[in-house]
């Protein structure tokens, strides 16, 4: 038995018929408690020349608590800073995160920003969820040699409180995925040995930056540094490359977060382009040292199997981003999921988190 399962609760939104803003989908939702109680999504919505925008909803939920669709009210991030555009008219604000932080009293929301030179970790803030300032891009210390500002990066998401650090220093902590040169799907799928790659690549990976003071306006994040790669590919259903998902949100047994995973629907040496299958898994943080990983898991609770999730703007994706713990029922180890399907609409999932951890999967191979 996998210990956490997830059970599909529906549809939750797709494309509006007839909004040129919809057209090419709307997907991969933040979500998050607003200062009214009441849970918003924040989609990314695709128009018809493929530039993203990042909406504003309002979730419906059923008499049994259970949500069934969304109240449209509006656009909360609009494409406009030169990290944000495309010359031909693509690009713009993609897959956000959003996190309460407690000490500042602000929300912060991590999204990945599209422009010419590739995708990027940018950040904003608001107090009420309707009106966000841009934080500008994320800025990174270099790694190894290697300067940040050159390496792709994506799935960023923020924990809620400081952290303590590699030296036990508590300062925020940002979950992300940096895209180094030769480590995309493509570059390793249908290789006889798929494991026969750099480790420290298309990896989960925690960095750290000083918390600002309590009394200052977060108006800009500082350096994030103290590299650490959190989790490599280690089961075969995401051999290919692992990602962050959902921000952590804290339970029982430790921070949990569910993560995508990647691998190749057809054998290797097959000879046609590859077919790519995003699937989700759970991994749990240690609470006191979250660069330590207590769990994960061994087979993905969620993989695609509806034809909404088979069959879209990209087939075979089930890609988790916003996460709801049910604290407004009296159900803490109650856990929504909001999640893309196929790059075209929204599904929600629940998964009720277990008395104890099961066996995970192994440690990663470092050596």
């Amino acid at each position: 038995m996998n210990g956490f399962e997830l059970q599909r609760l529906g549809l939750l939104m797709e494309p509006e018929p007839g909004n040129p803003l919809e057209a090419g989908g709307v997907l991969n939702p933040a979500s998050v408690r607003g200062p009214d109680g009441d849970l918003y999504l924040f989609p990314r919505l695709v128009d018809q020349r493929n530039l993203s925008r990042i909406g504003l909803a309002r979730v419906k939920f059923n008499a049994a608590g259970d949500p069934i669709g969304v109240e449209r009210l509006g656009i909360a991030l609009e494409p406009e800073a030169d990290y944000e555009l495309r010359p031909d008219g693509s690009g713009g604000c993609e897959d956000p995160r959003i996190t309460f932080i407690e000490a500042h009293g602000r929300y912060v929301m991590t999204y990945t920003a599209f422009a010419l030179t590739g995708p990027r970790i940018a950040l904003a803030v608001s107090k009420d969820l309707i009106h966000w300032q841009r934080l500008g891009l994320a800025t990174f210390a270099p790694f190894r040699g290697i300067d940040f500002a050159h390496v792709d990066d994506k799935d960023a998401s923020l924990f809620p409180v400081a952290i303590p650090n590699h030296a036990d220093k508590l300062q925020i902590g940002l979950l992300h995925r940096p895209l180094f040169r030769g480590t995309l799907p493509e570059d390793n799928a249908c290789k006889d040995d798929p494991r026969a790659m750099d480790l420290g690549h298309e990896s989960i990976w925690i960095s750290y930056c000083p918390m600002p003071g309590k009394g200052d306006e977060p108006k800009h994040l500082g350096l994030f540094n103290s590299h650490h790669r959190l989790a490599s590919p280690v089961s075969p259903w995401e051999l290919l490359k692992i990602g962050g998902g959902t921000p952590p949100i804290l339970t029982r047994h430790g921070w949990l977060i569910l993560y995508h995973g990647v691998s190749d629907l057809a054998a290797p040496g097959h000879g046609g382009p590859p077919d790519f299958c995003y699937s989700a898994g759970v991994m749990v943080l240690s609470r006191e040292h979250p660069h330590e990983v207590l769990y994960r898991s061994v087979k993905p609770v969620l993989t695609p199997l509806l034809p909404k999730e088979l069959h879209g703007a990209v087939d075979h994706v089930v890609f988790p981003t916003g996460i709801d713990r049910r604290d407004d029922l009296g159900q803490p180890d109650r856990i929504d999921v909001y999640y893309g399907m196929a790059d075209r609409r929204i599904g929600v999932a629940r998964m009720d988190v277990p008395e104890h951890l099961p066996l995970g999967a192994p440690p990663d191979d470092r050596g």
